[in-house]
């Protein structure tokens, strides 16, 4: 898990538990990890003693200052008798990562202390032919392979540094150096390296020390000797100052009226804003989730661009008055969308097609397979018109919209069941099983009614006709295939068999709530209302929703459906707000706000799920679309206190 990101859209810097950068992603958010999730050490050696900040003793508070992607962390360790207070950033326009440190003696004599600052690259995402050296020009220290650097740097200036083999026979790294205090190592070092350097000073009693630390990312020597002049220039405190300012007048650019929101969850929809925008590339990608800790369970990580989790992103900024990051996306998708009108899997943050394991061959079937998951589709679709009625960008909408709209409108109105006239099997949102959807098949009709209402705009009339009408349809085989009379509520899907024939599966899921949210069917109607108590009921997880019944993924006791998720908790909250006829009636989803502001970090970061026994975080984090649904959702109850005021 990853406590305190920092970034700018091009370069990432993330800090698990104990305060160690784990993840270093350049250039583009999401691409390129330089540490493959492996710990860059901090450590302190005073008066003879030697203590790494992730050891027992000490205390970390790891937390963002107000309102800023500048991190305020807190260490102490009593056995030392040292205190330290840092500040890290990643400036905003410039490919710099910047930490202040603020060292405290708590002892009453004088002392001599040394910090030291390990760095694990593996550039291009491994360790071989890396080399680490001290360059005399810019007096720093880089490291480097092909057309990426990474240099380092202090004020002041570093006293001692070493660079060495790492993870190599018996040689753990230089940080095993530092651990007398002296540094020993080369000048220069190839192949699996590392390095650390050594900031030494004397502390007198109750007296404090400030210091400088960074890292400059760039695709030759020249980048980044530049990039470290420049913070040499005008002073790292400048930086560190600008780049604090920046995100504040960003994240309260808007001056929204929070009305009587208690201060809590006022706090965390600006971090879930902050958050969010350093989980999106400057390209124009929203990625899942940056937390390389899920490859050693995985083999793979969430580091990609789903459209699905990028049209509710996209979504929520809409929502909160940022189109200009949703406004990328949609051209991203623009460049990316599959010629024959469909979204594959996933996608990397530079628009190649990621990894997948959606099969294109039923091997035991002997049939052709279509490797997608339709709701990303359609989602795009419906996303984007919102997108469109809120800031009526007509130049963007023109652009996409033969390639796009029409495009993947063609596609959703022809990938139909001929006998039911429902979509066709497909992957669904989880990703863990094929068959006719429920949230799927609502997602439909929501891009079918988008597109339609472009093809009316561009006086496309015939084209608006088929798409309603394909809504019509789909809508209409939604209440007649997938509302089982009996259970008196939708049932997740249809599985088709082995002879063809579809069956009905029952299990109560959170994504459910699809069918009102997007339109299909209002909230009042009872179709609805059944459906959404029963995942009430039976869903419930420890004050939050699991995703469906026996969900086994993490599950962490088997007294609860599942873990709860907060994105399907913050659903719930989602119908309340829609049903609220008064006041009184957002009560519900207040509570689930307080939840999940009571279940953040105290940074205030959000993972994917949450222990229901314990209510401890699990999974990924943070998890762009856990940040995003909090600000969709607080973004819908304040509309909703708007209408009545």
């Amino acid at each position: 898990m990853r406590d305190i990101p920092v970034g700018n859209g091009s370069l990432l810097v993330n800090f698990d538990e104990a305060y160690r950068i784990r993840d270093i992603y350049f250039p583009h958010v999401g691409q390129e990890n330089h540490t493959e999730g492996e710990p860059s050490r901090f450590g302190v050696w005073a008066d003879g003693q030697f203590s790494w900040i992730d050891g027992a003793a000490w205390e970390r508070t790891l937390k963002y200052r107000c309102d800023t992607l500048v991190t305020d962390v807190s260490l102490r360790n009593e056995e030392l008798g040292i205190e330290m207070v840092c500040n890290d950033t990643v400036a905003s326009h410039e490919n710099v990562f910047l930490r202040r440190t603020r060292v405290k003696n708590l002892r009453s004599e004088a002392r001599d202390i040394r910090i030291f600052l390990h760095h694990d690259f593996r550039i291009y995402e491994n360790a071989v032919g890396d080399t680490a050296f001290f360059d005399p020009t810019t007096g720093s220290l880089i490291h480097y392979k092909k057309h990426r650097f990474f240099l380092i740097h202090t004020e002041p200036r570093f006293n001692a540094f070493a660079t060495g083999r790492k993870a190599f026979g018996t040689q753990e790294g230089t940080w095993r150096d530092a651990e007398d205090g002296e540094l020993h190592g080369g000048a220069i070092t190839e192949g699996s390296v590392d390095s650390t350097i050594g900031v030494h000073f004397r502390l007198e009693p109750g007296a404090e020390f400030e210091f400088y630390y960074w890292i400059a990312a760039g695709f030759s020597y020249a980048d980044v000797a530049a990039l470290s002049s420049q913070v040499r220039e005008q002073g790292p405190e400048n930086y560190l100052g600008h780049t604090e300012n920046y995100w504040r007048a960003w994240v309260n650019k808007n001056d929204t009226d929070f009305a009587d929101l208690p201060k809590p969850i006022v706090d965390l929809f600006k971090r879930s804003l902050l958050i969010v925008r350093t989980q999106v590339d400057n390209g124009g990608a929203i990625l899942a989730a940056n937390d390389a800790d899920v490859t050693k369970r995985a083999t793979d990580h969430y580091s990609y661009l789903w459209t699905r989790d990028g049209a509710f992103v996209a979504h929520a900024l809409d929502l909160a008055s940022h189109p200009r990051i949703a406004s990328k996306f949609y051209e991203f998708c623009g460049q990316i969308v599959n010629p024959d009108g469909y979204f594959f899997q996933k996608y990397n943050a530079d628009g190649t097609v990621a990894s997948s394991w959606h099969a294109l061959w039923d091997a035991r079937r002997q049939k052709r397979l279509m490797p997608i998951q339709e709701d990303e589709t359609a989602l795009v679709l419906w996303a984007l018109w919102q997108h469109y009625e809120k800031y009526r960008d007509i130049e963007q909408a023109h652009r996409l919209y033969r390639p796009l709209v029409v495009s993947c409108a063609h596609f959703l109105s022809g990938f139909r069941e001929k006998e039911t006239g429902l979509p066709k099997p497909s992957w669904n949102l989880w990703e863990d099983r094929r068959g006719i959807h429920t949230f799927t098949c609502s997602t439909v009709v929501a891009g079918l009614r988008a597109a339609a209402n472009f093809a009316r705009l561009f006086a496309d009339y015939d084209l608006a006709t088929a798409f309603d009408g394909a809504a019509d349809e789909v809508r209409d085989a939604i209440r007649e295939h997938l509302f089982d009379r009996e259970l008196n509520r939708f049932v997740r899907s249809l599985q088709v068999g082995d002879d063809a024939n579809l069956t009905a599966d029952p299990t109560i899921d959170a994504s459910l709530f699809g069918i009102f949210y997007f339109g299909c069917f209002t909230p009042e109607d009872e179709m609805v209302a059944s459906t959404m108590r029963a995942i009430e009921e039976s869903l419930a997880a420890g004050g939050g929703l699991a995703r469906y019944e026996n969900d086994g993924y993490m599950r962490a006791s088997d007294a609860y459906p599942g873990n709860a998720w907060f994105i399907c908790t913050l659903w719930l909250a989602d119908y309340h707000i829609a049903l609220a006829k008064t006041k009184n009636d957002l009560q519900p989803a207040m509570e689930i706000l307080n939840w999940t502001t009571s279940h953040s970090l105290p940074s205030g970061v959000l993972s994917e799920q949450v222990n229901p026994a314990t209510g401890e975080q699990a999974s990924v984090s943070p998890l762009t679309w856990s940040h995003s649904t909090f600000v969709a959702t607080v973004s819908n109850y304040l509309a909703k206190l708007r209408e009545f005021a």
